[in-house]
């Protein structure tokens, strides 16, 4: 009898620490779970800051007088040569003069009087929108931005109001935007005109 109540106190104390062992076994392997998850959640946050921290490198600083100037050739291209009236360029910019500017849009032209837009330009920062059919309203008869047989023409889109300082995002959409390595030929209209740069300068108070 005594013998049978000490295999039983032994069976007891064996299942007692089999279960201590397995719930150290997963504590332990719910630690392990906990740390991956800590590191990839730490690594993650890195890539963020990097990232985070190379569109501001990259970014477009608004010059000393307010105005901010925005080169085709310095921007985030897509073209789409099916449909290129979607062709869009992006910038990332970094205001930190606000207030209200004018809209102007540069292009290259042998058309002083017709710049053969087919579409309307539409440029985008936040919530607010333009859209305008450029017009010849300045022509630079020997601007460096161009070589013979163009010439540069500005045309005015309006006015809008930045009204926070900080980063922002700023999106063009035009058939003009075409690749400078697009063969003039293929692009339609690439030969009569192509869209240069944008710029906003600030409207004196």
């Amino acid at each position: 009898m005594a013998y049978l109540i000490c295999l039983k106190f032994v069976i007891i104390a064996e299942n007692i620490l089999s279960n201590i062992l397995i719930m150290g076994r997963n504590r332990f392997v719910l630690l392990i779970v906990a740390g991956i998850t800590l590191l990839y959640s730490c690594s993650n946050n890195g890539d963020q800051k990097l990232n985070s921290s190379e569109v501001v490198e990259n970014a477009i600083l608004q010059q000393d007088d307010g105005t901010i100037s925005l080169k085709v050739d310095k921007a985030e291209c897509y073209h789409d040569m099916v449909n290129p009236a979607t062709n869009t360029a992006e910038w990332n910019v970094v205001v930190s003069k606000t207030g209200r500017f004018n809209v102007w849009i540069s292009s290259s032209t042998k058309d002083t009087t017709n710049l053969k837009y087919n579409n309307k330009v539409m440029l985008s920062i936040l919530d607010s929108r333009l859209e305008a059919h450029p017009k010849c309203d300045k022509v630079f008869l020997n601007s460096s931005d161009v070589s013979l047989p163009y010439f540069r023409a500005d045309s005015f889109m309006g006015d809008l109001y930045i009204q926070d300082t900080g980063l922002y995002n700023i999106q063009l959409i035009s058939e003009k935007l075409v690749p400078n390595n697009y063969p003039d030929t293929e692009a339609e209209g690439a030969d009569d005109s192509r869209l240069l740069s944008v710029f906003l300068t600030p409207i004196a108070r």
